[in-house]
Protein backbone atom coordinates (compact mmCIF):
# COMPACT_ATOMS: atom_id res chain seq x y z
CA UNK A 1 0.00 0.00 0.00
CA UNK A 2 0.89 3.72 -0.84
CA UNK A 3 1.46 5.70 2.03
CA UNK A 4 -1.18 8.89 1.66
CA UNK A 5 0.19 12.33 0.29
CA UNK A 6 -0.02 14.27 3.52
CA UNK A 7 -2.18 17.17 1.69
CA UNK A 8 -4.66 14.50 0.98
CA UNK A 9 -4.99 13.06 4.56
CA UNK A 10 -8.35 13.53 6.04
CA UNK A 11 -8.17 16.54 8.47
CA UNK A 12 -8.74 16.06 11.98
CA UNK A 13 -11.85 17.27 13.64
CA UNK A 14 -11.74 21.37 14.10
CA UNK A 15 -9.09 21.62 11.89
CA UNK A 16 -10.85 23.63 9.24
CA UNK A 17 -11.86 26.28 12.19
CA UNK A 18 -8.59 26.37 12.89
CA UNK A 19 -6.73 26.60 9.53
CA UNK A 20 -9.61 29.85 8.63
CA UNK A 21 -8.38 31.54 12.16
CA UNK A 22 -5.06 30.38 11.29
CA UNK A 23 -5.16 32.47 7.63
CA UNK A 24 -6.58 35.23 9.20
CA UNK A 25 -3.91 35.57 11.80
CA UNK A 26 -1.33 35.25 8.99
CA UNK A 27 -3.40 37.95 6.90
CA UNK A 28 -3.20 40.26 9.88
CA UNK A 29 0.27 39.96 10.74
CA UNK A 30 1.30 40.52 6.74
CA UNK A 31 -0.78 43.97 7.06
CA UNK A 32 0.98 44.97 10.35
CA UNK A 33 4.01 44.07 8.87
CA UNK A 34 3.48 46.40 5.51
CA UNK A 35 1.82 49.09 8.17
CA UNK A 36 5.02 48.97 10.19
CA UNK A 37 7.35 49.32 7.15
CA UNK A 38 5.25 51.99 5.65
CA UNK A 39 5.38 53.90 9.21
CA UNK A 40 9.12 53.71 9.69
CA UNK A 41 9.53 54.70 6.04
CA UNK A 42 7.50 57.93 6.70
CA UNK A 43 9.28 59.06 9.72
CA UNK A 44 12.72 59.00 7.68
CA UNK A 45 11.34 61.21 5.39
CA UNK A 46 9.91 62.94 7.66
CA UNK A 47 13.30 63.20 9.80
CA UNK A 48 15.16 63.84 5.92
CA UNK A 49 12.24 66.95 5.69
CA UNK A 50 12.58 68.39 8.76
CA UNK A 51 16.83 67.88 8.64
CA UNK A 52 16.19 70.04 5.45
CA UNK A 53 14.53 72.40 6.66
CA UNK A 54 16.06 73.19 9.91
CA UNK A 55 19.60 73.54 7.69
CA UNK A 56 17.93 75.95 4.95
CA UNK A 57 16.99 78.08 8.01
CA UNK A 58 20.00 78.31 10.26
CA UNK A 59 22.98 77.76 7.51
CA UNK A 60 20.75 79.44 4.73
CA UNK A 61 21.38 76.70 2.60
CA UNK A 62 20.14 77.19 -0.61
CA UNK A 63 17.47 74.71 -2.75
CA UNK A 64 20.21 73.98 -5.65
CA UNK A 65 21.26 71.78 -2.12
CA UNK A 66 18.59 69.09 -2.26
CA UNK A 67 20.04 68.25 -6.16
CA UNK A 68 23.12 67.67 -4.78
CA UNK A 69 21.79 65.37 -1.76
CA UNK A 70 19.47 63.53 -4.25
CA UNK A 71 22.91 62.77 -6.45
CA UNK A 72 24.65 61.32 -3.57
CA UNK A 73 22.09 59.52 -1.71
CA UNK A 74 21.44 57.77 -4.80
CA UNK A 75 24.48 56.98 -5.05
CA UNK A 76 25.43 55.96 -1.80
CA UNK A 77 21.64 53.61 -2.35
CA UNK A 78 21.46 52.52 -5.40
CA UNK A 79 18.86 49.82 -4.46
CA UNK A 80 16.21 52.14 -2.66
CA UNK A 81 14.26 54.23 -4.67
CA UNK A 82 12.30 57.69 -3.47
CA UNK A 83 15.31 59.95 -3.25
CA UNK A 84 14.99 62.17 -6.48
CA UNK A 85 15.24 65.81 -6.27
CA UNK A 86 11.07 66.12 -6.53
CA UNK A 87 11.04 63.58 -3.53
CA UNK A 88 12.85 64.91 -1.01
CA UNK A 89 11.37 68.33 -1.91
CA UNK A 90 8.02 66.43 -1.22
CA UNK A 91 9.92 65.38 2.51
CA UNK A 92 10.37 68.57 3.22
CA UNK A 93 6.97 70.24 2.62
CA UNK A 94 5.41 66.89 4.04
CA UNK A 95 7.52 68.05 7.46
CA UNK A 96 6.85 71.46 6.86
CA UNK A 97 3.17 70.58 7.03
CA UNK A 98 3.20 68.47 10.20
CA UNK A 99 5.66 70.44 12.57
CA UNK A 100 4.05 67.96 15.49
CA UNK A 101 5.61 64.73 14.39
CA UNK A 102 3.03 62.86 17.13
CA UNK A 103 -0.04 64.59 15.47
CA UNK A 104 0.80 63.14 11.71
CA UNK A 105 1.73 59.18 13.18
CA UNK A 106 -1.49 58.77 14.53
CA UNK A 107 -3.14 59.03 10.75
CA UNK A 108 -0.93 59.72 7.65
CA UNK A 109 1.44 57.10 9.15
CA UNK A 110 -0.87 54.99 8.03
CA UNK A 111 -1.60 55.70 4.85
CA UNK A 112 1.51 55.56 1.67
CA UNK A 113 3.43 57.69 0.74
CA UNK A 114 1.45 58.75 -2.76
CA UNK A 115 -1.77 59.72 -0.21
CA UNK A 116 0.69 61.58 1.73
CA UNK A 117 2.26 63.73 -1.09
CA UNK A 118 -1.68 64.85 -2.06
CA UNK A 119 -2.62 65.65 1.28
CA UNK A 120 0.50 67.50 1.49
CA UNK A 121 0.02 69.23 -1.75
CA UNK A 122 -4.08 69.88 -1.54
CA UNK A 123 -4.65 70.41 1.59
CA UNK A 124 -3.25 73.28 3.93
CA UNK A 125 -4.96 73.43 6.81
CA UNK A 126 -3.76 70.48 9.52
CA UNK A 127 -7.23 70.11 10.92
CA UNK A 128 -8.59 69.53 7.51
CA UNK A 129 -5.28 67.41 6.43
CA UNK A 130 -5.89 64.99 9.67
CA UNK A 131 -10.04 64.75 8.32
CA UNK A 132 -9.24 63.75 5.25
CA UNK A 133 -6.57 61.41 6.06
CA UNK A 134 -9.46 59.69 8.80
CA UNK A 135 -11.00 59.63 6.12
CA UNK A 136 -9.14 58.00 3.52
CA UNK A 137 -8.43 55.27 6.24
CA UNK A 138 -11.95 54.66 7.22
CA UNK A 139 -13.38 54.14 3.59
CA UNK A 140 -9.98 52.86 1.76
CA UNK A 141 -9.81 55.61 -0.82
CA UNK A 142 -6.99 55.32 -3.12
CA UNK A 143 -5.42 58.21 -3.77
CA UNK A 144 -7.42 58.70 -7.19
CA UNK A 145 -10.63 59.08 -4.58
CA UNK A 146 -8.59 60.72 -2.03
CA UNK A 147 -7.85 63.61 -5.36
CA UNK A 148 -11.50 63.63 -6.00
CA UNK A 149 -12.79 64.07 -2.54
CA UNK A 150 -10.29 66.67 -1.92
CA UNK A 151 -11.17 68.58 -4.95
CA UNK A 152 -15.17 68.57 -3.95
CA UNK A 153 -14.19 70.07 -0.56
CA UNK A 154 -15.93 67.03 0.32
CA UNK A 155 -14.85 66.92 4.29
CA UNK A 156 -16.19 71.32 4.41
CA UNK A 157 -19.11 70.07 3.05
CA UNK A 158 -20.24 67.06 5.31
CA UNK A 159 -22.85 67.28 8.14
CA UNK A 160 -23.98 71.17 6.76
CA UNK A 161 -27.12 70.15 5.48
CA UNK A 162 -30.35 71.83 7.55
CA UNK A 163 -31.96 68.81 9.58
CA UNK A 164 -34.01 67.61 12.46
CA UNK A 165 -32.22 64.41 13.27
CA UNK A 166 -31.26 65.56 16.61
CA UNK A 167 -35.10 66.02 17.56
CA UNK A 168 -36.25 62.95 15.35
CA UNK A 169 -33.46 59.91 15.57
CA UNK A 170 -32.14 58.02 18.21
CA UNK A 171 -28.65 59.78 19.92
CA UNK A 172 -27.00 56.46 18.18
CA UNK A 173 -27.85 57.57 15.01
CA UNK A 174 -28.72 61.20 14.67
CA UNK A 175 -24.91 62.07 14.31
CA UNK A 176 -23.87 59.62 12.32
CA UNK A 177 -27.26 60.42 9.70
CA UNK A 178 -26.07 64.31 9.93
CA UNK A 179 -22.66 63.24 9.36
CA UNK A 180 -23.96 61.17 6.47
CA UNK A 181 -25.38 64.58 4.44
CA UNK A 182 -23.97 67.52 2.39
CA UNK A 183 -24.88 71.03 1.84
CA UNK A 184 -24.05 72.05 -1.16
CA UNK A 185 -24.39 68.25 -3.29
CA UNK A 186 -22.21 68.86 -6.56
CA UNK A 187 -23.40 67.34 -9.14
CA UNK A 188 -21.32 69.67 -11.62
CA UNK A 189 -20.26 65.86 -12.83
CA UNK A 190 -23.71 65.31 -14.72
CA UNK A 191 -23.01 67.78 -17.25
CA UNK A 192 -26.38 69.75 -16.57
CA UNK A 193 -26.70 73.69 -16.60
CA UNK A 194 -27.94 75.55 -13.59
CA UNK A 195 -31.84 75.30 -15.76
CA UNK A 196 -31.87 71.45 -15.94
CA UNK A 197 -35.44 70.65 -15.06
CA UNK A 198 -36.21 67.99 -12.59
CA UNK A 199 -36.70 65.11 -14.55
CA UNK A 200 -33.19 65.84 -16.59
CA UNK A 201 -31.41 65.88 -13.51
CA UNK A 202 -32.19 62.61 -12.15
CA UNK A 203 -32.29 61.21 -15.41
CA UNK A 204 -28.32 62.21 -15.45
CA UNK A 205 -27.96 60.89 -11.60
CA UNK A 206 -28.96 57.45 -12.63
CA UNK A 207 -26.82 57.44 -15.75
CA UNK A 208 -23.74 58.89 -13.87
CA UNK A 209 -24.49 56.64 -10.49
CA UNK A 210 -21.61 55.52 -9.62
CA UNK A 211 -20.41 59.59 -9.48
CA UNK A 212 -23.29 60.37 -7.61
CA UNK A 213 -22.78 57.82 -5.10
CA UNK A 214 -19.46 58.63 -4.52
CA UNK A 215 -20.40 62.05 -4.44
CA UNK A 216 -23.30 61.01 -1.16
CA UNK A 217 -20.44 59.45 0.74
CA UNK A 218 -19.68 56.38 2.25
CA UNK A 219 -22.42 53.75 2.87
CA UNK A 220 -25.05 54.75 0.41
CA UNK A 221 -26.50 51.65 -1.85
CA UNK A 222 -28.53 52.78 -5.19
CA UNK A 223 -32.45 51.31 -4.87
CA UNK A 224 -33.72 52.73 -7.83
CA UNK A 225 -36.04 55.36 -10.05
CA UNK A 226 -39.33 56.50 -9.63
CA UNK A 227 -39.98 54.21 -7.07
CA UNK A 228 -43.63 53.37 -7.49
CA UNK A 229 -45.94 53.14 -4.89
CA UNK A 230 -49.80 52.40 -4.83
CA UNK A 231 -51.82 53.98 -1.34
CA UNK A 232 -55.61 53.49 -1.97
CA UNK A 233 -55.28 52.71 -5.66
CA UNK A 234 -53.52 55.92 -6.13
CA UNK A 235 -49.81 55.72 -7.90
CA UNK A 236 -47.85 57.68 -6.54
CA UNK A 237 -43.75 57.81 -7.62
CA UNK A 238 -40.81 58.67 -5.53
CA UNK A 239 -37.94 60.61 -7.47
CA UNK A 240 -34.31 58.62 -6.19
CA UNK A 241 -34.22 55.83 -3.36
CA UNK A 242 -31.46 54.64 -1.53
CA UNK A 243 -30.19 52.41 1.41
CA UNK A 244 -28.06 53.34 3.91
CA UNK A 245 -25.93 50.48 5.20
CA UNK A 246 -24.36 51.78 7.97
CA UNK A 247 -27.56 53.39 9.20
CA UNK A 248 -29.51 50.48 8.09
CA UNK A 249 -32.46 52.91 7.03
CA UNK A 250 -33.86 53.86 3.85
CA UNK A 251 -32.74 57.13 2.56
CA UNK A 252 -35.72 58.85 -0.01
CA UNK A 253 -34.79 61.34 -2.21
CA UNK A 254 -36.74 64.03 -3.60
CA UNK A 255 -35.48 67.01 -6.40
CA UNK A 256 -36.56 70.12 -6.94
CA UNK A 257 -35.53 72.61 -9.58
CA UNK A 258 -36.61 75.61 -8.11
CA UNK A 259 -36.26 77.29 -4.37
CA UNK A 260 -37.19 75.59 -1.43
CA UNK A 261 -40.48 75.91 -0.29
CA UNK A 262 -42.21 74.36 2.66
CA UNK A 263 -45.00 72.80 0.95
CA UNK A 264 -42.07 70.08 -0.57
CA UNK A 265 -41.82 68.45 2.59
CA UNK A 266 -45.28 67.42 3.52
CA UNK A 267 -44.99 65.45 -0.33
CA UNK A 268 -41.83 64.18 0.46
CA UNK A 269 -42.95 63.20 4.41
CA UNK A 270 -45.74 61.42 3.06
CA UNK A 271 -43.68 58.99 0.53
CA UNK A 272 -41.20 57.91 3.61
CA UNK A 273 -44.59 57.08 5.80
CA UNK A 274 -45.31 54.95 2.94
CA UNK A 275 -41.39 53.49 2.29
CA UNK A 276 -42.09 52.94 6.05
CA UNK A 277 -45.49 50.90 6.25
CA UNK A 278 -44.91 49.03 3.14
CA UNK A 279 -41.25 48.45 1.98
CA UNK A 280 -38.71 48.33 5.22
CA UNK A 281 -38.18 45.83 6.74
CA UNK A 282 -39.46 45.40 10.76
CA UNK A 283 -35.09 45.77 11.24
CA UNK A 284 -34.78 48.44 9.35
CA UNK A 285 -34.41 51.84 10.96
CA UNK A 286 -36.97 55.00 9.88
CA UNK A 287 -36.63 56.03 6.60
CA UNK A 288 -35.05 59.62 6.25
CA UNK A 289 -35.91 62.52 3.76
CA UNK A 290 -33.78 64.29 1.76
CA UNK A 291 -34.97 67.22 -0.36
CA UNK A 292 -32.60 69.04 -3.25
CA UNK A 293 -33.49 72.12 -3.92
CA UNK A 294 -31.69 74.80 -6.02
CA UNK A 295 -31.55 77.61 -3.32
CA UNK A 296 -33.18 77.49 0.02
CA UNK A 297 -33.92 80.31 2.47
CA UNK A 298 -31.66 78.60 5.71
CA UNK A 299 -34.65 80.19 7.96
CA UNK A 300 -37.33 78.73 5.97
CA UNK A 301 -36.12 75.50 5.98
CA UNK A 302 -35.49 75.50 9.96
CA UNK A 303 -38.95 76.43 10.61
CA UNK A 304 -40.67 74.09 8.49
CA UNK A 305 -38.68 71.03 9.96
CA UNK A 306 -39.67 72.44 13.56
CA UNK A 307 -43.08 70.48 13.74
CA UNK A 308 -42.08 67.31 11.85
CA UNK A 309 -41.18 64.14 13.51
CA UNK A 310 -39.96 62.54 10.68
CA UNK A 311 -35.68 62.56 10.12
CA UNK A 312 -35.86 65.12 7.15
CA UNK A 313 -32.81 67.21 5.75
CA UNK A 314 -32.57 69.65 3.26
CA UNK A 315 -29.71 70.75 1.42
CA UNK A 316 -28.70 72.72 -2.31
CA UNK A 317 -27.29 71.40 -5.36
CA UNK A 318 -24.87 72.78 -7.97
CA UNK A 319 -24.73 72.26 -11.60
CA UNK A 320 -22.75 73.41 -14.17
CA UNK A 321 -23.02 77.17 -14.41
CA UNK A 322 -24.01 78.31 -18.14
CA UNK A 323 -21.80 80.32 -19.59
CA UNK A 324 -23.70 84.20 -20.43
CA UNK A 325 -23.59 83.55 -23.87
CA UNK A 326 -22.82 80.64 -26.27
CA UNK A 327 -19.02 80.24 -26.67
CA UNK A 328 -18.86 81.37 -30.63
CA UNK A 329 -20.26 84.21 -30.27
CA UNK A 330 -17.10 85.48 -28.49
CA UNK A 331 -15.26 84.24 -31.66
CA UNK A 332 -14.83 86.30 -34.58
CA UNK A 333 -15.77 84.68 -38.36
CA UNK A 334 -13.27 84.06 -40.57
CA UNK A 335 -14.72 87.32 -42.80
CA UNK A 336 -14.36 88.91 -39.77
CA UNK A 337 -10.72 87.58 -39.49
CA UNK A 338 -10.13 88.36 -43.35
CA UNK A 339 -11.27 91.56 -43.29
CA UNK A 340 -8.99 92.66 -39.88
CA UNK A 341 -6.26 91.46 -41.77
CA UNK A 342 -6.47 93.02 -45.02
CA UNK A 343 -7.29 96.15 -43.17
CA UNK A 344 -4.09 96.12 -41.43
CA UNK A 345 -1.87 95.52 -44.61
CA UNK A 346 -1.00 91.76 -43.57
CA UNK A 347 -2.57 89.93 -46.41
CA UNK A 348 -2.52 92.79 -49.32
CA UNK A 349 -1.16 91.63 -52.67
CA UNK A 350 2.53 91.76 -52.51
CA UNK A 351 2.85 93.17 -48.87
CA UNK A 352 6.18 91.11 -48.64
CA UNK A 353 8.03 92.07 -51.26
CA UNK A 354 11.40 94.37 -51.72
Amino acid sequence: MHEKVPGLIDPPEGYGDWLTELKGRIHTAQQRAALAVNTELLKLYWQIGRDILDRQAEQGWGAKVIDRLSRDLREAFPEMKGFSSRNLRYMRDFAKAWPNSEIWQQTAAKLPWGHNMVLVDRVRSVDERIAYARAALEHGWSRNILEIQIEARAIERRGKAVTNFERTLPAASSDLAREALKDPYKLDFLGLGEDAQERAIEQAIVDHVTEFLLELGAGFAYVGRQIHLEVGGDDFFLDLLFYHLHLRCYVAIEIKAGRFKPEHMGQLGFYMTVIDADVKHASDGPTIGLLLCKTKNEVVAEYALRDTSRPLGIAEYRLIESLPEPLQTNLPTVEQLERELQEGGVMQDGAGDD
